[in-house]
């Protein structure tokens, strides 16, 4: 159960880039005079607060895991690989929705619903941007620890060199 809430928190720390533009975009088109702080703007900007706010407690929570030492046999960075197809959405998120209509609201959320379903059903915790943002480098990794030998695991770690590492400052997804 605790690992289920984990990867819902991390599938949500995915989202803290787009959750900070679009408050950052309520907030200047209340600001300016153009949207008026309504009841659905004060929800939308809330519950992207609270988005924020849980997204990076699931990140200190991760990397908060200690593993101990392990020996990295081979290694692949893949930060890069599954990034760039990530990003428009937060463009249409951010530009296009106009989130003080109820409808695209709704649709807004259930979107992010959809997307949470696939992410943490086929285990795309490592295409994750706002870790990406904050330093973090996505490795595909082989590594043994106690003798066990464990294959192509996903790890965010902040080190360059990973070779014979006691890890403090990363975590491992499946």
């Amino acid at each position: 159960m605790k690992t289920k809430i984990l990867n819902i928190l991390l599938y949500i720390s995915s989202f803290i880039p787009l959750c900070f533009l679009i408050v950052t975009k309520e907030l200047i088109e209340i600001a300016n005079g153009n949207l008026s702080f309504n009841v659905t703007n004060s929800v939308m900007i809330s519950l992207n607060l609270l988005f924020i706010g849980l997204g990076s407690a699931g990140t200190i929570i991760a990397i908060k895991k200690p593993y101990g030492h392990i020996e990295i046999t081979k290694m692949r960075n893949i930060t890069r690989d599954d990034f760039l197809p990530y990003f428009p959405i937060f463009v249409l998120f951010a530009i296009a929705f106009e989130l003080q209509f109820i409808s695209m609201a709704i649709v807004y959320l259930l979107i992010l619903m959809m997307l949470g379903i696939v992410y943490i059903k086929n285990e795309m915790y490592y295409i994750n941007p706002f870790l990406n943002i904050v330093g973090f480098c996505t490795y595909e990794v082989t590594y043994k620890k106690d003798g066990q030998t464990f294959e192509n695991k996903k790890l965010f770690s902040y080190k360059k060199n990973l070779k014979n590492i006691q890890l403090t400052n990363g975590f491992f997804l499946k």
